[in-house]
């Protein structure tokens, strides 16, 4: 892993630091993100969620503006010009949750709707509860609030600043809302105008990632017979689909542990899970299917490609077809993402890791915790963009609320635990913003 690049800010620098720092104003993130919770937005649906920011951003100094994908979507650009010869920077996340927020989530996302998985928002002390309003909606107000704490601070910038939201944020395809998901909210405001040279996304865990797997997603079907349960067991011509899939789950199982051994490097450990099982009517139990469908999604390090990993995929089912010839089955690749990567000499990934160990107070590790989530920052680093994925410890702890279990709703944040990765990221945009370009090796 390479080393932090040992560059401290100038006195000059500092004292702009400290400035915005002081700006920082947690009533202020709490409320927005009371807000920005409290508006609903699944993925393929975020024009509500979206035109607030742009109004909020707007009415705090940073001209923003709505960019409309269709009717019922959209993403959110402001930009802060500074006296020119410095480097654009790009503070991002997505906008968009993960459920729906409604009874279709239930049972699939746990016996109950907790609190942290509605689509409303609860304020208890300092503790903001919401589906969402961890990830990502966490991630909007505090990116928020470090550009109101810097215009607070009047700080001079040199280069620009850009804060932008993007729906299709979350690894999910959503048909009946244009195919929704899948990065295709970041890649539509890339092509309208966004150009930085940098940008900063946050997202969960306290360390500063230079690369992000990508996913595939695949689907097995096991082939039987249509049957029905009034025949005896050993009825000629029959043939169960649902049996067989059971032995396909549990050599799945087995090889996706393998497939995450042989594909980690570098910072990515890219697992893999069953996600889905699908066979028959359950109003005809009486029917047993001719098909069962399995469905998974194991994680594309930066340096695999989804072909590599299709032509993995294919060589498991084979050693599967042969160990079991009576095994009628078909699978395919219906989903794929490219992971992406940034050289880790890149100045803002050291400029990152400048600002994480300034407020440790502590060298960066030489081996962070790997990685195996997936998000934008794949796709902003294939389209070009130099990126540094930082954020805060989570799930956050201590609740005084019941939430979900797993993932839940990741609607639970509390507050304080925002504040340190708001001063890191800060540090990062006065370090890189307040710079000329040829300080920055463009």
């Amino acid at each position: 892993m390479t080393t932090t690049t040992q560059l401290p800010l100038s006195d000059q620098q500092r004292q702009w630091y400290e400035a915005a720092c002081a700006k920082l104003d947690p009533d202020r993130l709490k409320n927005l993100l009371f807000n920005l919770t409290d508006i609903h937005s699944p993925t393929g649906a975020t024009r509500d969620a979206s035109e607030f920011m742009a109004e909020y951003i707007s009415k705090m100094g940073m001209p923003a503006a709505y960019y409309p994908m269709n009717e019922i979507s959209g993403n959110v650009l402001g930009q802060l010009r500074g006296a020119g010869g410095g480097a654009t920077l790009l503070l991002y996340a997505p906008i968009d949750t993960h459920l729906e927020g409604d009874e279709s989530d239930y049972p699939w996302a746990g016996p109950k709707q907790e609190i942290d998985m509605r689509p409303e928002a609860t304020m208890v002390e300092d503790w903001i509860y919401g589906l969402g309003s961890s990830n990502p909606k966490a991630m909007v107000s505090t990116l928020t609030e470090i550009v109101n704490a810097l215009i607070d601070a009047e700080v001079p910038l040199t280069g620009d600043l850009n804060l932008g939201f993007a729906d299709g944020g979350m690894p999910v395809n959503i048909p009946e809302r244009d195919n929704a998901g899948m990065s295709h909210g970041v890649e539509h405001l890339l092509n309208r105008g966004m150009a930085p040279d940098f940008c900063v996304i946050m997202k969960p865990w306290n360390w500063v990632y230079h690369e992000e797997p990508g996913m595939g997603w695949f689907k097995v079907t096991v082939k039987g017979t249509l049957g029905y349960a009034g025949v005896p067991r050993g009825t000629p011509g029959f043939r169960s689909s649902i049996v067989p899939a059971a032995q396909v789950i549990l050599a799945l199982e087995e090889w996706l542990p393998q497939y995450t051994d042989r594909n980690t490097s570098g910072i990515v450990r890219p697992d893999g899970w069953i996600s889905a099982v699908r066979s028959g009517w359950p109003e005809r139990p009486a029917f047993p299917s001719a098909a069962t469908e399995i469905y998974f999604d194991v994680r594309i390090n930066p340096r695999t490609t989804p072909g590599e990993v299709k032509a993995q995929v294919g060589e498991f089912m084979a050693s599967l077809q042969r160990k079991n010839p009576d095994l009628d089955m078909e699978w395919e690749m219906y989903g794929s993402v490219p992971g992406g990567t940034t050289d880790p000499d890149n100045w803002i990934i050291q400029s990152g890791r400048r600002g994480w160990e300034d407020v440790e107070g502590t060298g960066y590790p030489a081996e962070p915790d790997l990685l195996g989530g997936q998000t934008d920052g794949a796709a902003l680093r294939r389209l070009g963009i130099p990126t540094a994925r930082m954020g805060w410890p989570w799930p956050a702890e201590g609740s005084p609320e019941p939430v979900g279990e797993g993932l839940g709703g990741m609607g639970a944040t509390y507050i304080p635990d925002l504040m340190p990765c708001a001063r890191k990221i800060l540090y990062a945009v006065i370090d890189t913003c307040t710079r000329p370009r040829d300080e920055l090796d463009l």
